[in-house]
């Protein structure tokens, strides 16, 4: 089998090749927890679930690691924690702040489908250097001091040291930005501190009052400093041009938690780095910076990807327009469509469109991926809960192949469930729906597979029910039929029983009416009637008797 995926930094989609088959290699970037994840969020969470699957099923469970990070080093989570729990240490406090949030995003992805990733590491854990060796962010700050790609300035509000991209020969390659055509002011600011205006924050200065992390650097004599602005005395004092030890008590800039939890885990270079496309640049492109400077290689990974963007109802989503909707708000029903919605109904309404393109989130989407997904689960619901291991058809495995075509996965699904007409096509059918995250899998938890054989005993105890309900309605149905009726006719959902009663009495009177030769009245009842959607027609019966049989209208 091989694999395609499109690869953002060459422009192309190309043979995916791990780097060793043994142990394939993916980041991907997660939340800050700071609120509830949006739905928007929601988008690289399924994306990239889809294809940890699917590199497990190439390569093997055991022969695949998949860090998504959890972003809880931010200036308002800090602010607030040392508010809220200001005799604690920052992490536990932070760790305070966000454990309602980070647990609600955890039960977010499980409700979407999506299978545990193998490590979700915390950046609050990878600020100062750790007792297992692992990479941290205060070490690669240093690193790039030591290889000159960074300077420690005075800013605007105290001390930064801060990348120099003009020591990168190739910055801007991801998203195609030249050096020297960057317009300062689009995106970064422009400070007389920088010594270029797209220089960012590797470490920043907090207040004597503000929360932070006490790190110590050694600025390189050659290009650690940049003096190029005015000095006063009193900065000169500040920013320690002449020790060789600096201690700013700050916090780590955004882009090196990345560079930090993906090497912890993946190494220097590992196979494929995922994201949402508004992470490209700054983010992604910064990164690629701090990483490859910082360990001296060639690549930070082997392949980019990026998912779509997403709108609602045919606008951005913000707060301002009041489109702006949380994961656990469209769960919990409280604010799109009037109604709530189960999150493989909202995971199918986003593997209906190709990852790399734009989705318009609408209610029209979710009503009909409802729909196809009730379709669906009605053919599966009465398997045994041992079909749930069921693997999946090739053809589905060839179109993920493609590049992740999760909509052309989803058309095989629909072809086949309407060929559906025996139980190893319907058991072939659920086995897709499993590796798709559209059932809860085996692969899973122990806890969590308890809920899978939990959540079937329930959908075959609701399909016995409602086969008995149709079994008992068709039967009273039954009871106004006339001679050649067709059983759609009478199974019809549009038609209700009341209907069926409503029309027998009027053949009851209709047959009086002639039997009295009152005409009149027999042609006002056949109008009526013909008004409900039923034509009727006169005949006689065996014994020459008069008989009156219906259709439905065409």
């Amino acid at each position: 089998m091989e694999l395609h995926l499109y690869d953002t930094l060459s422009r192309e989609k190309r043979r995916f090749e791990p780097i060793d088959p043994a142990n394939v290699r993916m980041y991907v970037c997660g939340p800050t927890v700071y609120d509830f994840a949006h739905i928007g969020n929601a988008r690289p969470v399924i994306v990239f679930d889809v294809l940890f699957r699917l590199l497990r099923h190439i390569y093997g469970e055991k022969h695949v690691t998949y860090v998504r990070n959890i972003t809880d080093v931010d200036d308002k989570i800090n602010a607030r924690a040392l508010h809220d729990y200001p005799n604690l240490p920052l992490n536990d406090a932070i760790r305070k702040v966000t454990e309602t949030t980070a647990s609600q995003f955890q039960a977010d992805a499980e409700a979407l489908g999506c299978l545990a990733p193998t490590h979700q590491p915390r950046a609050t854990e990878f600020v100062l250097p750790r007792s297992d060796g692992r990479a941290d962010m205060k070490s690669l700050v240093q690193e790039l001091l030591d290889r000159d790609h960074a300077y420690l300035t005075l800013g605007n509000e105290g001390r930064e040291i801060l990348f120099d991209v003009s020591s990168m020969s190739d910055y801007g390659a991801l998203s195609k930005r030249k050096l020297e055509e960057q317009i300062p002011g689009a995106r970064v600011a422009v400070d007389s501190h920088k010594m270029n205006a797209e220089d960012f924050v590797l470490w920043k200065e907090s207040g004597s009052r503000d929360p932070g992390w006490q790190g110590e650097f050694r600025p390189n004599p050659k290009s650690g400093y940049y003096t190029e602005f005015r000095i006063s005395p009193e900065n000169a004092a500040r920013l320690q041009l002449n020790s060789p030890v600096v201690a700013i008590h700050g916090r780590p800039g955004w882009h090196i938690e990345c560079s930090a939890m993906s090497a912890a885990y993946l190494g220097e270079i590992f196979d494929i780095h995922g994201g949402g496309l508004d992470l490209i640049f700054p983010h992604h492109e910064n990164e690629i910076a701090q990483s490859r400077c910082a360990h001296g290689t060639r690549a930070m990974a082997n392949f980019w990807m990026h998912n779509g963007f997403l709108q609602v109802e045919g606008e951005k989503m913000s707060k301002s327009l009041g489109n702006f909707f949380t994961i656990h708000e469209l769960l919990e029903g409280r604010s799109f469509g009037n109604r709530s919605w189960d999150g493989p109904v909202l995971r199918l309404a986003m593997l209906m469109t190709h990852y790399r393109q734009p989705i318009d989130w609408t209610v029209a989407r979710l009503k009909a991926a409802d729909d196809l997904l009730t379709s669906w689960m009605r053919l599966v619901a009465d398997l045994p809960v041992t079909d749930l291991h069921t693997p999946p058809s090739p053809q589905l495995i060839e179109a993920l192949a493609d590049d992740l075509n999760s909509a052309e996965a989803i058309q095989l699904i629909s072809h086949l469930a309407k060929s559906a007409d025996s139980q190893v096509k319907r058991t072939e059918l659920l086995g897709n729906l499993v590796f798709m995250g559209l059932v809860p899998d085996p692969a899973r938890s122990a806890e969590i597979f308890d809920k899978a054989i939990g959540l079937f005993a329930s959908l075959q105890s609701k399909h016995a029910e409602n086969m008995r309900k149709l079994s008992a309605d068709y039967e009273e149905r039954s009871k106004y039929a006339g001679p050649g009726v067709k059983l759609g006719d009478l199974s019809s959902t549009k038609r209700t029983l009341e209907d069926f009663r409503t029309l027998n009495e009027l053949i009851e009177r209709r047959l009086a009416a002639r039997s009295r030769k009152d005409f009149l009245e027999s042609d006002r009842l056949r109008g009526e009637a013909l008004a409900m959607g039923f034509v009727l027609k006169d005949s006689k019966g065996t014994q020459g008797e008069p008989l009156t049989t219906w259709e439905v209208a065409r």
